[in-house]
């Protein structure tokens, strides 16, 4: 599974083809597991970040219930329970903005090197995403 969380959050079948995710607490949550791969996000940051300052009467059974919703939409594996929250179980170059870093990291390197032809290649294939 790979996901993009620059512009509008999207999750990409191995084929390339998309997920449809649904609304936009959805694709909210995503989004807050998405800029941290693999590391558990604590529930009480999920709440906060997903419902902007303002969450439902019963938090945690409502983040429960938005998770359970993105593991039928992404599989069962993609979202991990752990003590205290939950992890996203994808490796940085799964999500688009932390490809794009990697990438312009490279581009900066092999500019700084002194390979411009290779920079701009690097660097076109960061803008790109």
């Amino acid at each position: 599974m790979r996901y993009r969380i620059l512009g509008t959050t999207q999750a990409l079948h191995a084929d390339g083809t998309p997920v449809p995710l649904g609304g936009a607490r959805l694709r909210a949550l995503l989004t807050v597991l998405a800029l941290r791969p693999g590391r558990t996000v604590p529930a009480a940051a999920l709440v906060d970040e997903v419902w902007a300052g303002d969450p439902p009467a019963d938090a945690p059974g409502a983040l429960q219930a938005l998770v359970g919703w993105l593991r039928r939409t992404l599989g069962p594996d993609a979202v991990e329970s752990v003590n205290g929250g939950y992890r996203l179980a994808a490796v940085r170059d799964d999500i688009d903005l932390h490809h794009f870093e990697r990438l312009a990291d490279e581009g900066t390197r092999a500019l700084a090197d002194g390979e411009p032809a290779r920079a701009a290649d690097v660097l076109d294939a960061a803008l790109a995403l």
